[in-house]
């Protein structure tokens, strides 16, 4: 194979060799509609960020292109999101920059992110999804989608509130409302409520005019960027824009293409933030792949890859660096857009990349009269739609640990900023992980009649004999849950003193750690004075190895047994 074979191959996407030249129409439509909605969400997201409106543009180019090389999903749309403008807004504000340094600083965490998501995707961790919990993510993308709303409520108001946090914020805007700008506030408002209007009731109205559903549902798609546009339109024809705050003068044409400035200074400080949007991006992104990779019209033989999104996403990121971008990853609002246009490859997001290089190219001079209050109304009717109290009553009435992480998470990202919130929700889930594991279940069985099976007497109607007592221990013996397991065996011990064998049925235990071991040595000695003998059923190979090479086989005042069954029918000579 020639060394221009060799590269060729390389640089080859993987969709490509299974690509059609009839998929080329759905791809050139689907990139347009998913475009026409990058266009508007990139020039929000941008302020969201703390940069410019064209760089969200500017971020919406190279990403594309680099996705679409690596990437693993058909429909997957990458580019500016509302979580990830937000968190990076959040990292530089500390910094404390100038308005030039902020963007170089900006391009640097963006190549901080994809070189972490880069190297994961080298290294082949595409695990790295499952480090943190769905109440965790879905506490944080609520908590975030909140916080995000308040702080666009400012310009949504043409308000001009202060605050450190989200509490002074609000109390700030609650102080402002007589000073609101009324012409702002007006089509912010109205803006805002058309949008989530739209979304209920334009659809179906289209379609009982007589459109069809995927027309209608196309249309329905396109109305922010309709609306952005004739807000500009009003702005030209009545020249509001010395009353309301405009996005102003874009500058036409290609981005500076440019390697990001390696500050020590910055990297020290940015890094941690980066690995962390890195992470979340890559959860959300991932996430989004998967929930469309069962229904889009991705080719069989191209399945999605955790490993090549971790790649994607980084080269993504670099590529948003280049062009002096911020940090992107997968949105699922554009997703389902490409999704449902059409769109059969990766192809999709090239054509989309090419549409928003013609708006940079030719119609700067018409978004510079976008009001300022129909940006954040964009972005506060898309972060609503990441709000769902359904998934806190879901985790709450399923698991009340698992609800208090996700509303502490989001009550965190609230109050105390995106760092502190997302360490909450980390912090309280290794904390109910670590009382779970510490406060094990232990239940009382019987035998089920006329059966080999063992069930917990408080739960079905079994077969017991008061000289043996049967516990089932429901996990792993370690030193966090030791000295729980024995006073709890000790416990249930009182309650059945009329017992002469205790059996401890170890389905559920497959480690011991030497703080356990000698626990149940100590456990031996202090049921052998009471009269009781200690018997272990259904051990695990692993856990018989390691107690053979203790001193527990010399202490056990019992013996083994291979079943359940076994031990009970001995000690109650059922034959």
């Amino acid at each position: 194979m020639s060394r221009t074979t060799s590269v060729l191959a390389v640089l080859t996407p993987p969709w490509w060799p299974h690509y059609h030249k009839h998929y080329i129409g759905n791809d050139l439509i689907a990139g347009l509609i998913v475009a026409l909605m990058l266009v508007p969400q990139g020039l929000a997201y941008a302020t969201l960020a703390g940069m410019p409106p064209q760089y969200g543009l500017y971020a919406s180019l190279l990403p594309l292109l680099l996705y679409a090389m690596l990437g693993s999903s058909a429909v997957m749309s990458v580019g500016p999101v509302a979580i990830t403008s937000l968190l990076s807004a959040s990292a530089l504000a500390p910094l404390a920059l100038s308005a030039g340094d902020y963007l170089l600083a900006a391009a640097l965490l963006a190549f901080l992110s994809g070189a972490f998501l880069l190297l994961a995707g080298i290294l082949r961790l595409g695990a790295l999804a499952q480090l943190l919990s769905h109440p965790v993510v879905n506490g944080f993308i609520s908590g975030a989608a909140l916080l995000i709303i308040i702080s666009q409520l400012n310009p949504l108001l043409g308000a001009s509130a202060q605050g450190d946090n989200t509490i002074t914020l609000v109390l700030s805007l609650i102080e402002s409302i007589p000073h609101i700008n009324l012409l702002a506030a007006s089509l912010g408002g109205a803006t805002l409520t058309i949008l989530l209007l739209s979304r209920k009731y334009t659809e179906p109205m289209l379609i009982r005019a007589g459109i069809r559903a995927n027309v209608a549902r196309t249309a329905q798609r396109l109305v922010p960027m309709l609306l952005l546009l004739l807000g500009a339109l009003l702005v030209f024809i009545f020249h509001w824009q010395d009353a309301l705050r405009v996005v102003g003068t874009l500058p036409a044409g290609m981005p500076v293409f440019a390697m990001p400035s390696m500050n020590n200074e910055w990297i020290s400080q940015l890094w941690l933030p980066a690995i962390v949007i890195g992470l979340l991006g890559f959860v959300e992104s991932i996430s989004i792949a998967q929930s469309f990779s069962q229904k889009s019209a991705q080719t069989p033989t191209v399945r999605l890859d955790a490993n090549a999104e971790l790649r994607a996403l980084g080269a993504a990121n670099i590529g948003s660096s280049i062009t002096g971008g911020f940090p992107v990853t997968g949105g699922f609002s554009r997703t389902l857009v490409n999704a449902e246009a059409g769109a059969r490859s990766p192809l999709s997001g090239v054509f989309s990349a090419g549409f928003v290089l013609l708006a940079l190219v030719f119609a700067t001079a018409l978004f510079s009269y976008l009001p300022i209050s129909l940006l954040a109304a964009t972005i506060i009717s898309a972060a609503i739609q990441l709000v769902k109290p359904s998934t806190f009553r879901h985790a709450w009435r399923y698991d009340r640990r698992e609800g208090a992480a996700m509303l502490g998470t989001a009550a965190g990202v609230l109050i105390f900023g995106v760092e502190v919130g997302i360490a909450v929700g980390v912090a309280l889930s290794l904390m109910t992980l670590v009382w779970q594991s510490s406060h094990p279940h232990i239940a009382v069985v019987g035998r089920i009649e006329n059966t080999e099976h063992f069930r917990n007497v408080c739960r079905h109607k079994v077969e017991v004999n008061k000289n043996v007592l049967m516990l089932r221990i429901d996990e792993n013996l370690f030193f966090g849950n030791a000295e729980s397991v024995s006073s709890e065996v000790l416990a249930v011990y009182r309650q059945h003193q009329d017992a002469t064998e205790l059996v401890l049925i170890m389905s559920s235990v497959s480690h011991i750690d030497v703080t356990a071991m000698a626990m149940l040595v100590d456990l031996i000695a202090a049921l052998k004075s009471k009269g009781v003998r200690l018997h272990l059923a259904e051990v695990k190979g692993p856990v018989e190895d390691q107690l053979k090479d203790s001193e527990f086989f010399e202490k056990l005042s019992g013996e083994i047994f291979m079943t359940a069954f076994q031990a009970f029918e001995k000690f109650t000579h059922v034959r």
